[in-house]
């Protein structure tokens, strides 16, 4: 039979015989409640304890039991480590204490975050030296403020002021978290919780209310991670943009640059983008295929973010164009706004999966962590028919949906859809809300689709007045994994692109401050670890760049450099291992040309390079022979 035992941790059902003796039900039900032994529990027929069922000898239908009967069940107090509630509470905060924030996210936790506001000739009735509700400091998640200045999402550390507030937590946040408090942020999980005190079989064999998750009601979320995108020059986005005007094929690159403070909005935080990296990926005239996740693409960011490091920055979002040539000259096609969409099904799940593998530390979170400061950028054609840049991050909710797998995008581009549940995986009923042709609020199930609409945050974007970009070279370098537009980065291209700066440290200050270029020479493996730090220290201080150029020209590993570049033929300096990109070549034509092969060199007929009879496709621009 099946008795019934509720304790603090929950409910359990335990299964005994008719002739089973009490002792047998504590035995079961020690692993259960997660106690060391069975004579730690304390056992009574009702929740106040009066009656404590303690003859362990006798079965328990001699007791009085009989099936689906509910007993109470506690620890006994000589039987619990003083020290397991300290460790429980203390666990967390450990974790807490641990967590690097950003350098930003610390500087904001210092700023108290009011709203002054001057004096109201028409509603203050007082001297200049007072203050009444009409002119006093007003919170920066203050809705009235909000509203008025057209403020659609908060910035994320106004909404931690907000709910640090209704917690009771106020004055200077930037020190030390008190051992005792709860932490208030928490990410939202929508997959089955694990090790359930229930009672019950792990999950797929069983499942209660404590560890099946809750309902999903998506709706705007109020804040937004990011409040802005300044890119440091026009140049920036100027290269991604050239490809496409010379290819009419779609790039995607991932930005680098810093976080900083924003003025636009209260205590608001904004992305500098100083250079954006071309990963190697297949282009298409309606998109490009990145292979995201894989081992090869992840060993070649590493490199990239190793070397953003040095110069002080990291990777701060992706950036991606689609662009179609519209009928007048110079103009595009609008095809993103509110009545298609705009992002679509499978890019706001690339957004997503890139902002789960970029999560924001946080000390405030239970966990770690909280939302992403990854951004989104689009290029793409508004209503004008002149190129514009559209900036975007996912919800929280988009990033817990992805994470327990919920979520897939559909042939619909403006549709999400939800997927069906599994042996393996729990989908939990998913709405959403919107307002009907009735101006009415409508509740409408999102299986087995909803409005990516839902998962989207808007952010602004621009440029500043004054640029200063920290790569500052006005002679660009080769970009990478650009073989098939004729842009190769060789060792003859660097010996051309700087021969004549050997001998200027000035001129060579200038030509080293290009991101392409450094990652280029860094992962060339010839210069040691103080040479790329002097390196990447000309772009950190401008400054002091022509004097670390000298630094850097003295030093062994850019004499050996030098003497490479000296030494080696055109041949060796032109040679290339074959191509990363994507062919525009099918495969049908890929295997007639290489089953064809002159006997004699030949010279492609885009670039004239000389190639040499063996080659099936040019070593200079590495586009296809025929």
């Amino acid at each position: 039979m099946i008795i019934r035992v509720r304790s603090p941790g929950g409910m359990h059902r335990v299964e005994v015989g008719l002739s089973d003796a009490l002792g047998v039900l504590l035995e079961k039900l020690a692993p259960l409640m997660k106690v060391p032994a069975a004579d730690a529990i304390v056992l009574t027929r009702d929740a106040q304890g009066r009656e404590i069922l303690a003859e362990f000898e006798q079965s328990v239908v001699s007791l009085g039991l009989k099936h689906g009967d509910m007993l109470f069940a506690n620890v006994a107090p000589s039987a619990r480590p003083s020290e397991e509630p300290d460790t429980a509470r203390a666990a967390p905060r450990e974790s807490a204490m641990q967590v690097k924030q950003a350098a930003v996210d610390n500087e904001l936790e210092k700023k108290d975050g009011l709203i002054k506001r001057k004096h109201d000739a028409r509603m203050c009735k007082h001297g200049p030296n007072a203050m009444c509700e009409y002119c006093m400091p007003i919170e920066p998640y203050d809705s009235g403020y909000l509203e008025e200045h057209g403020i659609k999402h908060m910035s994320f550390h106004a909404y931690l002021r907000k709910i640090l507030a209704e917690h009771k937590i106020g004055g200077d946040i930037s020190g030390a978290l008190p051992a005792n408090m709860a932490l208030p942020l928490e990410e939202p999980e929508y997959s089955v919780k694990q090790h359930c005190v229930g009672g019950h079989a792990p999950w797929p064999a069983g499942i209660c209310s404590k560890c099946q998750p809750s309902a999903i009601t998506l709706q705007r979320q109020p804040f937004r991670m990011v409040d802005n995108v300044e890119f440091a020059s026009a140049d920036v986005v100027d290269t991604l943009l050239s490809f496409w005007r010379m290819s009419r094929c779609q790039r995607l690159g991932f930005m680098y640059g810093r976080y900083s403070r924003s003025t636009d909005v209260p205590l608001g935080i904004k992305a500098e983008v100083e250079a954006i990296y071309e990963p190697r990926q297949a282009w298409e005239e309606d998109g490009v295929r990145v292979p995201v996740g894989s081992d090869e693409l992840d060993a070649e960011m590493a490199h990239v973010d190793a070397v953003a490091a040095r110069c002080g920055m990291e990777v701060v979002g992706m950036i991606f164009t689609d662009l179609t040539p519209a009928e007048e000259p110079s103009k595009v096609l609008y095809r993103r706004h509110a009545d298609s969409y705009f992002l679509t099904s499978l890019e706001c799940r690339l957004a997503a999966f890139m902002q789960v593998k970029y999560p924001n530390a946080c000390r405030w979170a239970r966990n770690g962590h909280f939302g992403s400061k990854f951004i989104t950028c689009c290029v793409s054609g508004n209503q004008d028919g002149d190129i514009d840049i559209t900036t975007w991050q996912l919800s929280n909710s988009a990033m817990a949906m992805l994470r327990a797998d919920l979520i897939v995008p559909s042939s619909v581009p403006s549709k999400m859809c939800v997927q069906k549940p599994t042996d393996t995986r729990y989908v939990p009923e998913v709405f959403y809300r919107y307002t009907n042709e009735y101006n009415l609020p409508v509740t409408a199930n999102a299986k087995p689709a909803f409005p990516v609409e839902y998962l989207l945050l808007t952010l602004t974007q621009g440029s500043p007045l004054s640029p200063n970009p920290a790569f500052r070279s006005t002679t660009p370098f080769a970009i990478e994994n650009r073989e098939h537009v004729h842009a190769v980065q060789t060792l003859g291209a660097l010996k051309r692109h700087i021969s004549s700066a050997l001998d200027d440290p000035e001129r060579l200050s200038v030509l080293l401050a290009d991101f392409h270029l450094l990652v280029y020479l860094l992962g060339q493996g010839i210069l040691g670890e103080a040479e790329a730090e002097l390196a990447c220290r000309i772009v950190k201080e401008p400054m002091e760049a022509v004097q670390l150029a000298q630094e850097l020209m003295a030093s062994g590993g850019w004499q050996t450099l030098v003497l490479m570049l000296n030494e080696a033929s055109e041949g060796d300096l032109n040679a290339q291992p074959p191509s990363v990109g994507a062919s525009t070549m099918g495969s049908d034509a890929q295997a007639a040309a290489a089953a064809a092969p002159s006997a004699t060199a030949w010279a492609c007929r885009h670039c004239t390079f000389e190639n040499s009879a063996s080659a099936t496709s040019c070593e200079m621009c590495a586009l296809p022979r025929d």
